[in-house]
């Protein structure tokens, strides 16, 4: 029983720490563009996104139920396999948050969860219905979605915003752009930090601790939605960097729309129980609002970039959880070994990340260069110019000179 105790307590401490990792590695997903465009200041932007990430742990539990009840068959989990999954989705949060790629949390912590389950009970354990509708189908449709909606949004406020005065009009986007960042941050409450309540239950009903079917209790409502925000205040600045200038430049206009359009995606997926990668959507909507305003573009390097790490996300959090359950399943000492792996390779990644420091005063400094296609479209097709640019073409022919205007000597006389 005590050493029952022990890892289930491991369990619940991993999984919180894998909701802080959760909490700075999707920052970005609400305030990148708020703080690109200058609507927040970058501090403030991030304590407005944890307290509202707070108060969205408790609107619902429905997503929590989805990853406590639905994805894996409950009853032949072991609190070894939870903490497996927890390793492998701690490790891909931290891998692409040191190279700046804005990946799914969510799918991260799916994916452990799915190759520890498999390593442990075999296939049948997954419960594939519930991964292909509520899982990969949203991660596919939810980045389109969000994309085409903020595209017409963008156009939609440009044409409607056309006539309206340049610095008042500025001004109420920005303000819409806060109100609209926050909801952003209670939507990704309502949808991130329920994941760690899922893991959290499960590990309790598989621990014996609570009945199987049962919501999360309070204490880990509360617990999951302080660490998320911890996370959250802490500010991923690495990868709000790459979402904010690597992706396209935005003006206010774009990041209104883009962040209402993802903040619907989100509710919506949240109060139908869909596991949606809130990742997914907000780059789906910064990229509709790049292509939305007359010559915005697209950086595709980096679209790209992050689309391969989209896809590597469940299958490899699945393979460092399954290989994390093989070791965890020889033992106690199986156990420790995984654990030191985990906090040796944490401590490895951060030592990395003090090369090159990106924080709240330098998030904004640096951009990614635009390659040959997104350079040769912005030529095509150059924004409108707010205020007309007119150029003195005229040359004025200097007069000539004394020495060039006395006629010439005549030759002297031989």
């Amino acid at each position: 029983m005590e050493s029952f105790s022990l890892i289930l307590a491991i369990v619940v401490v991993t999984a919180l720490a894998f909701d802080f990792t959760n909490g700075f590695h999707d920052t970005a997903n609400a305030m990148a563009t708020t703080i690109s465009t200058g609507a927040l200041k970058p501090k403030v932007a991030v304590a407005m996104s944890a307290v509202l990430n707070l108060v969205g742990a408790f609107l619902s539990v429905e997503v929590a139920n989805t990853i406590s009840k639905g994805l894996v068959d409950e009853t032949g989990i072991r609190p070894e396999v939870i903490f497996a999954a927890l390793v492998g989705a701690i490790l891909w949060n931290l891998l692409t948050w040191l190279v700046g790629l804005p990946s799914s949390s969510s799918h991260a912590l799916m994916g452990g969860l799915i190759g520890a389950t498999v390593a442990s009970a075999g296939f049948g354990a997954v419960h594939n219905g519930v991964l292909v509708t509520k899982v990969l189908l949203p991660a596919v449709a939810a980045p389109i979605v969000a994309g085409l909606a903020a595209l017409f949004a963008t156009r939609l406020s440009y044409t409607v915003g056309k006539k309206a005065e340049g610095k008042a009009a500025e001004k109420g986007y920005r303000a819409g752009q806060i109100a609209s960042a926050g909801l952003v941050s209670l939507a990704h409450g309502t949808n991130d930090a329920q994941k760690t309540m899922g893991i959290i239950t499960l590990a309790l009903v598989a621990g014996g601790s609570i009945a199987p079917d049962s919501d999360p209790p309070t204490w880990v409502i509360l617990s999951a939605g302080l660490a998320i925000a911890l996370g959250t205040y802490i500010g991923g600045w690495r990868i709000i960097r790459t979402m904010g200038k690597g992706l396209t430049e935005l003006a206010p206009q774009q990041g209104f729309a883009a962040q209402t359009s993802a903040a619907t995606a989100i509710l919506a997926s949240s109060h139908l129980g869909f596991s949606l990668s809130t990742t997914h959507v907000v780059s789906g909507s910064v990229m509709g609002a790049g292509l939305g305003r007359k010559g915005g573009v697209v950086r595709w390097s980096t679209a790209t970039r992050m689309i391969v790490a989209w896809a590597l996300t469940l299958p490899a959090a699945a393979l460092v959880g399954a290989l994390a359950e093989k070791v965890t399943g020889l033992g106690d000492w199986g156990t420790a070994v995984v654990a030191v792996f985990l906090v040796s390779s944490s401590a490895a990644i951060w030592k990395l990340s003090r090369r090159e420091v990106v924080n709240h005063s330098n998030v904004n400094d640096a951009e990614e260069p635009a390659g040959v296609v997104t350079t040769a479209i912005a030529a095509v097709t150059p924004p409108p110019a707010s205020v007309p640019v007119t150029e003195d073409l005229s040359a004025t022919v200097p007069a000539p000179t004394t020495a060039e205007s006395a006629p010439a000597a005549p030759p002297a006389a031989v």
